[in-house]
């Protein structure tokens, strides 16, 4: 496990490899709060740097997936936002559920990430070639994971695992180019 901003020359190469994105969605893209109106209708609050990352990484190429245990409207609206077209909610057992994904999409290992907080992720790390556990996700979470962000979840985890990706396949100094920085 691998904690905070820097990372080794092993674990950017895993980055490199990188070709989606699979993230969960309540505690990782929210900081894991549901409100609940009195009509219970769910409103989830997301972080804009956080969906920006997703957007650049989509830019350069990067797919991104999202996947969760619950349903909900906010999702699927988030989503259609960022323009993110693969969301799976609703999936109770998330291991299974990816093995036959990785299957179905001829996707190899090593080029799938995948960001969890909680236990239900665990199955997952074992599939992918990049595991990550936000900062404020449980113990055992934390310690399976290839990497814990330095943010927690819902305040720029996110964020931090795409601009790692985008700087391991060398894509940062186009990406800053083009917004002007030197």
């Amino acid at each position: 496990m691998t904690v905070g901003a820097g990372i080794s020359g092993a674990l950017r190469d895993k980055l490199s490899r990188v070709t989606l994105l699979v993230t969960d969605v309540d505690g990782v893209l929210t900081d894991g709060g549901i409100i609940m109106d009195h009509m219970g209708n769910e409103l989830k609050q997301f972080n804009v740097r956080d969906g920006h990352g997703m957007k650049l990484l989509l830019r350069y190429g990067i797919n991104v997936a999202l996947l969760t245990g619950r349903e909900s409207h906010a999702v699927s609206f988030r989503a259609r936002d960022l323009g993110i077209e693969e969301v799976y909610q609703g999936i109770k057992n998330k291991g299974s559920f990816m093995a036959e994904y990785l299957a179905r999409r001829n996707l190899q290992a090593e080029n799938v990430a995948y960001v969890g907080d909680d236990v239900v992720d665990v199955p997952v790390f074992s599939l992918v070639g990049f595991s990550v556990a936000v900062a404020d996700a449980s113990y055992e979470v934390r310690a399976a994971a290839d990497y814990v962000t330095a943010e927690r979840g819902g305040r720029g985890a996110i964020r931090e695992i795409c601009d790692l990706i985008l700087k391991a396949k060398n894509e940062w100094p186009d990406l800053v180019r083009r917004y002007g920085i030197k």
